[in-house]
């Protein structure tokens, strides 16, 4: 393809920019030969003419479409080329918000120097067994690559992650090896994981430090080997070390720190078990002040020794030896701290008594005065003599700091031995991984030795990079058998050879370091003139003979010759090591141990370990033929071995390679500084990996992925059946440069540009079919418009026309009306205006005549008045004349009396002074007086009438006198009164006075407050129209307040109902948290259960093998075990030591009196012992005679049995009382006896104790026997007598195998009533085929063989019973004798009497126990060999007879086996049998949990039983008699109600049970389901075509298009349809069946959620058009089985919103307010990680803009929701059961015979 054809306007293209490294430009006119400018416009607006090379005559680089721009895979971009992939970087760091990305083999990981939430769990939980290129790129990826690949290749495995400091090695590998410790375990209870992991935070503190570049920066290298078993579990791990950098424990450049160790010291020396050390703060130390930056932001150094002294003591460093660490620390500080004064040039002294030197030889515990003198002195010797020198300050100052750094670097050596040797694992390694977190290529203004070795190590693991990319290319083609050319890329051997040859470098070095006088100088004359001139990667600079450069394979390094043959020699004073040595601190020599061993080139410590420095204690001038001398090795000799023995373990493993990338020098989040990107990339050879990809076939597609992406570019003839032609064909016409594309065996392989190519031509294709479908549809659209507008014109017209046809005849109608209506409006105006002038002139007359009568009448009536008031005046006038007259006459008649008295008067009292008047007085006297006598006489007389009369009247006037007194004296109390009332009169006239004045002044006031009263009436009047105008107001402001207080009811109502419906949401999200909680209880217990029977199942088999002592083994013990014989046989286990104790030979004195009590209360047990056995034989008896009646008169059987039942218990209740006597016997001894006699060693408690053991263990032995042997004869005659009993043969060996012990089979049997009397079936018509007749023809033959071997086993038990009889017998008389001995004995001495008696006894006991072992073993062997038969024909039966879900749920009703159990509890009910309910409930749960931990991973089981649990649930519910539940019964019902037992604790029991089931179903369903999810709900194209296949890199992607094996939506609908159908067989509840849905609905939005999360591939418009589309699938899948209201489709609510995120706009402020309304089931993390993804599949579509994003961001701010990332696909939903009662009667519920149930009848 000529450029011209790619080179055309609008092509854009990469120019290279001195500040942005690569600028983008498009071209504004084609490219033609020969043109030597390209005009160019830039992305800023600007137009540039850019002048190609006229050499080269390069053209600038094209740029990669948009739609390859962010891919996963950078080797996925058609233009290979450094611009291509640093804008494809930059693009996904800074867009995107991805700091990992592939480049071939390579994961690229870019500091983004933020803390984000991809490392959790759950990420490594979705990355747990995917394939690599399924998934984002991630270091998890990695990991599980490399794990993967380990365990399916079987070949070690490495991770090499590198670069610059502070670009995030030591973080990755962290990450890494959390990966391995969180997906494999550990092989053991060690925890070994957790160590792994917990030695980062011991090496990052005494090898990390803060730099210029990096706050936590690795300062040496390191391998860590993690060793896995062959399960591929971690059983260990091994670290390696390399070049730690020692020169930074005494000196610190500006800004940065020593390492962190001393700092956490300092921070953490108030501690108390800290003031030995003597520290303070960090500035009091030369050591750790000297950059000035203590202290790190964000860091607590204290917390961080916490952590520190934490992870030492997890990896087994004690206390002590810890403390040791601290002192050796501290010490190197106080050392620091030592200073030198010169006493000449040559000569310096320490000051006597200097405190950091005493502190320092305390801390180290060697002798102040010798440590001091070495500080200041060394020894030289000669051949002759040895003297001792003293040395100048400076030499002084330089032998303290190489000491410090020697102590440092053997104390780093020696943690790191310790740190293997507890990571160390006693277990052979199978594989293991190892994590290489070493220094990438450095490059500074001064660099020295250790950027040399740093930048040597690069050099060879550059090289076997390239190698293992360039062989993996060689593989893949050969693989494809396409034609293998040459690929040329850089070998940077030479380079290496330089470094490392002879006469190399490093040779060289170590040459001069030989020398007595070699310098620096020296050192790099002998470079030049070796290397200047004939190498030439090799320079010398032009300005400088000190210094030298090298042309390494990422740049040139200038390296200064100065300190490199110090550093390479690293010495030290070897008298000051002597004195270190001689130390009493014992951890102190320990670290100088290894300076006397000769360690080889290639050799190890123990600790797997090559040290990269080994100090030589030896002088710097020594002799030349000193032979010591020559063993020692150099730095750069030590380093060189240890990079050798590196690049030998990594090419014998599969490398990985992470190459970490540091964005910016200033630690700033999410910042991209393309400079010193690009640096790093070339220099960690991710660009080298493209050049090789380029140089090659980088495009790979598989034929059907390329027919998928380019059909479009095929017309319909050129489509052919086979891909593989069909794609050549259409190849051969597009491209026909041959050479730029190869045909492999399953794909196509493209040059560089090529797929480019393609994707303009199916661009400018789909754009020309865009244009045409465009100009169609829009010609289409104007049609249409054209012919809505002219349909629309002519319906107007019509309309219009009409219109105005309808108002003119309207028109002509209103005219004559108007005429009409004219000539009667104006005859009705004329009328009317006649009447109204008619009737107003009658109303003028009317008015005019009465205004005239009125004056008249008024003016006749104001004469009359006038008359009447003239009448009344004049009459008036009259007599107030005449009053006035009257009173004028009386006044002077008055007058002149009152004048005519005065006068009378004078002359009275005139005459009355003169005689002549008294004489005229008597004259008149005398005549007066005679008339007076007469007058007397007469008065006398009248005077005795009168004294009548007054006696009469005294009486009278007495009763009056009394009364006027009475009278008087009111009088005067009224004359008081009347004084006191005219004083009051008076005061009351001043007060009328003063208030007259008040009324006069009130008048005043009155008239003012009248005249205020009105101007405040006119202001009352004029407040209250603008109180009713206010009124007005404030009603409608009242009317509106009320409307708006009805609404805000309204709203507060709502308020309250949705805080109501919130409560109780959150009540209900309570609710299920706890029954979560309790339910993942049950889930766990569940586990431990499992793991207990599994264990318990281990000890089983382990303990198989007799010992002496060992008990006996039951031989009818059952392999079905419960909890009820767990705790049994735990008893017996610890009664074992017991029992098989050796007697001690120590003589114990013995209480003789206890000793006798115990024998005589033996004797009476082996007496009951006797009289239970007689029992028991009469018992057998008994049975013998009762099945000889049975035979004779089978009607009575059921009574018997039930006699015999009876009989039985009341034996096992006697037994029980025993066995309560026996243990408070054997209590009694152990409490109540004397110490020495009950001590474990005590003859006499041992004899007794055996004997007790002995009885009881035979008493249980022999009753369990007769019980067998009678279940076996029941057994048998049932067996006889088919035509009686439905009793299959074959069911004594199901049961034998379900019950716990021969009591349980003999309960289960006995107890059972009369069998069913139905006729036996047919039973070769059960079935067409004849099966079950096979079946059970089988079944009976197996029943023939299981008789003879009980029959035979049978008649060995008797002969056993008959043996023990005797050796009980001959026991008896044992005992007896034994007591006449002790008899004798008492009569002897005490001492003679103890020591007879246990001699007898020991001899007695030896005797009994030798024969007791043969007998045990002959029983253990028995028993064995039973238990072997029983167990297999148990198997055999248990398959043949199996209970099939299948066949019972298609054959019978659902919950069958429920309701039988139900009714065999209604039967022990109705027994009153507490023992057989309890035992037929614990065998139930027992069985049940067997079955479904056998076939645990069958869905149908597993739901089959569900159901029947939950049946059975409701039965003990719905019959329970509680009124809650009766009241869904009939009556018929509830009279089949249990009377007798209130289960509701096994109801709980029951529950528990069905929760497990159904958690252990939902696990079921999830293994099922989940391979089928990724695939068919993302992967495969349901509406195909819809999205296209983009380019992919070299990390294969799951291909899209579904192949064979490929699981399909259908697959997943049809496999919801079979469990759907299961469960509705198995009759499950409807509400149940709801909760599963929603559950498998749950997993499957919640895996293929987290897949879309984690996958950029998937997250496209096209693909949110495909999910919705499945999901709608579902929707309708859950309305056709009538499931919408199961909340399952709520569960892919979080699905649906993303796959609508996918499809909405993503553009303005609108489409952000949209989303952030519309992902309300997403959380914050999920919706920009969605955005973040989002990646167009066309060149139609466009990207998000970070803008847009971080609009959601601020939109989404306060939302409160969970920060993880992704679902909890392991989440399972709290499980209830709600009632569901039957309606299915119990009397109506048959039995079918081709169960085998035949020995249960109805009664």
């Amino acid at each position: 393809m000529a450029a011209s054809e790619l080179y055309t306007k609008f092509a854009r293209v990469w120019i290279p920019d001195p500040e942005e490294v690569w600028k983008s430009a498009e071209l504004l006119k084609d490219y033609k030969p020969g043109d030597k400018v390209l005009l160019l416009h830039l992305e800023e607006g600007k137009d540039l003419e850019y002048r190609l090379d006229p050499k080269t005559k390069e053209l600038p680089h094209l740029r990669n479409p948009d739609i390859l721009v962010g891919e996963n895979d950078l080797t996925a971009l058609s233009y290979l080329h450094e611009p291509a992939v640093l804008h494809n970087l930059r693009v996904r760091f800074i867009d995107s918000k991805l700091i990992y990305t592939y480049c071939g083999i390579v994961l690229v990981a870019i500091n983004p120097y933020e803390q984000l939430p991809i490392y959790g769990e759950d990420i490594i939980n979705a990355y747990s067994g995917q394939n690599m290129g399924d998934m984002d790129p991630h270091i998890f990826a990695v990991a599980e690559e490399a794990y993967k690949q380990m365990a399916r290749d079987e070949r070690n495995q490495s991770i090499i992650v590198s670069g610059e400091s502070g670009a995030g090695k030591t973080v990755s590998a962290k990450y890494a090896m959390r990966y391995f410790a969180t997906v494999s375990g550990s092989a053991s209870e060690a925890n070994v994981e957790e160590k792994v992991l917990a030695s980062n935070p011991i090496m990052e503190s005494i090898g990390n430090a803060k730099t210029t570049r990096n706050d936590n920066s690795s300062r040496f290298g390191k391998y860590i080997e993690i060793g896995f078993d062959k399960r591929y579990r971690i059983i260990g791990a091994n670290m390696r070390t390399y070049l730690l950098e020692k020169s930074r424990v005494v000196f610190q450049a500006e800004e940065e720190r020593n390492y962190h160790i001393f700092y956490q010291l300092c921070a953490s020396a108030k501690l108390p078990e800290f003031k030995m050390l003597r520290l303070g703060n960090a500035d009091d130390f030369n050591y750790t002040q000297q950059g000035g930056s203590p202290v790190i932001e964000g860091v607590d150094d204290a917390k961080e020794m916490a952590h520190t002294r934490q992870a030492c003591t997890l990896l087994g460093i004690s206390e002590s030896h810890q403390m040791g660490i601290f002192r050796i620390l501290a010490g190197i500080l106080h050392l620091g701290n030592v200073g030198f004064t010169s006493r000449d040039a040559d000569s310096c002294t320490i000051p006597p008594k200097h405190e950091p030197l005493c502190i320092f030889c305390d801390l180290m515990g060697v002798d102040y005065e010798e440590m001091c003198h070495w500080l200041c002195h060394r020894k030289l010797a000669t051949a002759t003599e040895t003297y001792i020198k003293p040395i100048s300050k400076l030499q002084a100052t330089n032998a303290r700091d190489a000491l410090a750094k020697h102590i440092y670097a053997k104390l780093f050596n020696w943690i790191v031995d310790n740190v293997n040797q507890a990571l160390h694992s006693a277990v052979k390694q199978h594989s293991f991984i190892g994590v290489l977190d070493i220094y990438g290529f450095e490059t500074f203004e001064i660099n020295s030795f250790e950027q040399f070795c740093i930048n040597y190590a690069n050099e060879k693991l550059q090289q076997q990079f390239n190698m293992h990319v360039f062989k993996l290319e060689q593989e893949e083609y050969m693989k494809e058998q396409i034609p293998w050319t040459l690929i040329d890329f850089y070998d940077n051997q030479p380079c290496i050879n330089l470094i490392e040859s002879k006469l190399g470098i490093l040779d060289l070095l170590d040459e001069e370091c030989k020398m007595p006088k070699g310098t620096d100088d020296t050192w790099a004359q002998k470079l030049y003139n070796t290397h200047l001139n004939k190498c030439t990667l090799f320079e010398k600079p032009r300005l400088s003979n000190k210094a030298f450069i090298i042309q390494h394979f990422a740049d040139k390094v200038e390296y200064q010759c100065e300190g490199f043959l110090e550093k390479n020699k690293d010495t030290v004073f070897e008298e000051q090591i002597k004195v270190l040595k001689s130390s009493k601190f014992k951890m102190l020599p320990e670290l100088f141990q290894d300076d006397e061993k000769a360690i080889s080139p290639t050799s190890a410590t123990s600790s797997g370990r090559t040290p990269l420095t080994r100090i030589p204690a030896k002088p710097i001038k020594g002799r030349p033929g000193q032979m010591a001398k020559e063993h020692k090795k150099t730095v750069g000799h030590q380093f060189r071995n240890s990079l050798h023995l590196l690049m030998e373990t990594l090419n014998a493993t599969t490398p990985h390679y992470v190459r970490c990338i540091k964005p910016n020098d200033f630690k700033f989040p999410f910042t991209f500084d393309e400079k010193r990107a690009v640096q790093q990339l070339r220099a960690c050879g991710v660009l080298e990996t493209i050049r090789i990809s380029a140089a090659g076939f980088p495009s790979r597609w598989t034929y059907q992925e390329f027919f998928s992406r380019y059909r479009v570019l095929m017309k319909q003839k050129d489509v052919l059946s086979d891909r593989k032609q069909t794609c050549k064909n259409v190849l051969e016409k597009l491209i026909l440069d041959k050479d730029k594309y190869q045909f492999g065996k399953t794909k196509i392989f493209f040059r560089a540009g090529q797929v480019a190519y393609l994707e303009k031509l199916r661009a400018d294709k789909l754009r020309a079919a865009c244009i045409r479908i465009q100009k169609t549809i829009r010609g289409w659209l104007l049609r249409k418009k054209y012919l809505r507008m002219r349909k629309a014109a002519i319906t107007v017209q019509r309309y219009v026309r009409g219109y105005q046809a309808r108002c003119y005849a309207k028109f002509l109608r209103r005219t004559k009306a108007a005429t009409i209506i004219q000539k009667y409006w104006r005859m009705f105006v004329v009328c009317r205006r006649y009447k109204i002038r008619r009737a107003a002139t009658i109303v003028l007359q009317s008015y005019l005549r009465g205004f005239l009568a009125r004056n008249r009448y008024r003016k006749i009536l104001r004469e009359h008045k006038a008359v009447i008031i003239q009448k009344r005046v004049r009459g008036w006038l009259a007599r107030t004349h005449y009053k006035r007259s009257m009173h004028a006459i009386i006044y002077l008649q008055c007058c002149f009396r009152r004048m005519m008295a005065k006068r009378e008067l004078k002359k009275l009292k005139i005459e009355a002074r003169s005689v002549e008047r008294y004489k005229k007085l008597h004259i008149g006297m005398e005549n007066k007086i005679m008339q007076l006598q007469r007058k007397v006489d007469e008065q006398n007389k009248d005077y005795k009438c009168l004294v009548e009369k007054l006696t009469n009247l005294e009486g009278i006037y007495n009763s009056e006198t009394e009364k006027l007194r009475s009278d008087l004296e009111r009088l005067q109390l009224s004359e008081e009164e009347a004084k006191v009332a005219t004083g009051r009169v008076l005061s009351l006239q001043e007060e009328i006075a003063k208030l007259r004045k008040d009324l006069e002044q009130t008048r005043s006031e009155k008239k003012c407050i009248e005249e205020r009263a009105d101007q405040y009436k006119q202001e009352t009047e004029q407040l209250v129209s603008n109180l009713k105008e206010e009124n007005t107001l404030l009603k409608q402001e009242k009317e509106a307040l009320n409307h708006r207080i009805v609404e805000q009811a309204k709203e507060m109502t709502e308020t309250m109902e949705k805080k109501l419906v919130e409560e109780t949401k959150q009540l209900e999200l309570d609710l299920n948290d706890e029954r979560l909680r309790y339910q993942n209880l049950l889930n766990e217990f569940s586990r431990l259960e499992e793991r207990y029977d599994d264990l318990k199942e281990e000890m089983t088999l382990m303990v198989h093998v007799p010992k002496p002592g060992h008990k006996r083994t039951d031989s009818t013990h059952s392999s079905n075990e419960s909890e009820y014989t767990f705790s049994s046989e735990i008893a017996e286990m610890e009664d074992i030591p017991s029992r098989t104790e050796e007697p001690s030979e120590k003589k114990v004195p013995l209480d003789m009196s206890l000793f006798l009590k115990l024998q005589k209360r033996v004797t009476e047990l082996e007496q009951e012992k006797q009289v239970m056995q007689d029992e028991l034989d009469r018992k057998e008896e008994q049975v013998l005679r009762s099945k000889a009646k049975e035979e004779e008169r089978p009607q009575i059987r059921g009574a018997e049995l039930e006699y015999e039942s009876l009989k039985r218990q009341e034996l096992e209740s006697e037994n029980k009382k025993l066995k309560n006597e026996l243990n408070e016997l054997r209590k009694a001894l152990s409490e109540k006896s004397a110490p020495e006699v009950t001590a474990p060693g005590a003859p006499a408690y041992r004899v007794l104790m055996e004997q007790l053991t002995s009885v009881s263990e035979e008493l249980d032995v022999r009753k369990e026997e007769v019980l067998i042997l009678r279940s076996q004869l029941v057994s048998q005659k049932e067996a006889i007598h088919p035509k009686n009993t439905m009793t299959d043969s074959t069911i004594l060996l199901e049961d034998v195998q379900k019950m716990k012990d021969k009591g349980e089979i003999a309960q289960a049997y006995i107890g059972l009533k009369e069998t069913n009397r139905s006729s036996a079936l047919d039973y070769r018509e059960l079935n067409e085929d004849g099966e079950l007749w096979l079946v059970y023809e089988g079944l009976k033959q197996a029943n023939r063989l299981l008789e003879s071997q009980l029959q035979s086993q049978k008649r060995s038990h008797e002969n056993e019973a008959e043996a023990l009889r005797g050796e009980i017998q001959s026991l008896k008389e044992e005992n007896n004798r034994q007591q006449q001995l002790l008899a004798q004995n008492l009569q002897l001495p005490p001492e003679a009497r103890i020591e007879a008696s246990l001699q007898h006894e020991i001899t007695r006991l030896t005797n009994e126990n030798l024969d007791l072992m043969e007998q045990l073993e002959k029983q253990d062997k028995t028993v064995r060999k039973l238990k072997k038969q029983l167990k297999v024909f148990a198997k055999k039966i248990g398959e043949l007879e199996e209970l099939k879900p299948r066949g019972v749920a298609v054959n019978l009703i659902p919950g069958l086996p429920a309701y039988i159990l139900f009714m065999c509890v209604r039967h022990a009910d109705y027994l009153n049998d507490d023992q057989k309910v309890r035992s037929l409930l614990t065998s139930t749960i027992n069985s049940i949990k067997k079955v479904l931990k056998k076939r645990g991973d069958d869905f149908e089981t597993v739901s089959f039983w569900l159901s029947n649990t939950c049946r059975f649930l409701h039965c003990l519910k719905q019959y329970s008699g509680e009124e809650g539940f009766m009241k869904h019964n009939t009556s018929r019902q509830n009279e089949h109600c249990l009377t007798n037992f209130d289960l509701a604790e096994y109801r709980q029991v029951l529950s528990d049970l069905a929760i497990q089931i159904y958690q252990q179903l939902v696990r079921v369903l999830e293994n099922i389901l989940q391979p089928m999810i990724v695939s068919g709900m993302l992967e495969h194209e349901t509406i195909q075509g819809v999205s296209g296949v983009k380019p992919t890199g070299l990390r294969k992607r799951t291909s899209s298009i579904a192949d064979e094996g490929t699981y399909t939506l259908d697959s997943i609908l049809r496999q919801l349809n079979s469990f759907h159908s299961v469960m509705c067989q198995h009759g499950m509840d409807p509400e149940l069946i709801k909760q599963v849905v929603k559950q498998m609905f749950y997993i499957v939005g919640a895996i293929t959620l987290n897949n879309l999360l984690l996958r950029k591939d998937m997250c496209s418009w096209s693909k949110g058009m495909q999910i919705r589309y499945n999901v709608s699938q579902l929707e309708e899948w859950l309305r056709d089985k009538n499931l919408m209201n199961s909340g399952a489709k709520e569960t892919l609510e979080p699905l649906i919103q993303a796959a609508q995120l996918l499809q909405v706009k993503k553009k303005t402020d609108d489409d952000a307010e949209a989303i952030c309304s519309m992902c309300n089931a997403l959380t914050t993390a999920q919706i920009v990680k969605v955005l973040n993804l989002y990646t167009p599949v066309n060149e139609f579509e466009e990207r998000v803009s970070v803008s847009f994003i971080r609009t959601i961001q601020m939109r989404l701010r306060d939302r409160k929701d969970s920060p993880q990332l992704l679902m909890d696909a392991k989440h399972i939903f709290p499980v209830t059961f709600p009632f569901n009662p039957s309606s299915l009667a119990l009397e109506t519920i048959q039995i079918p015979a081709s169960l085998g149930l035949g020995f249960i009848s109805r009664v």
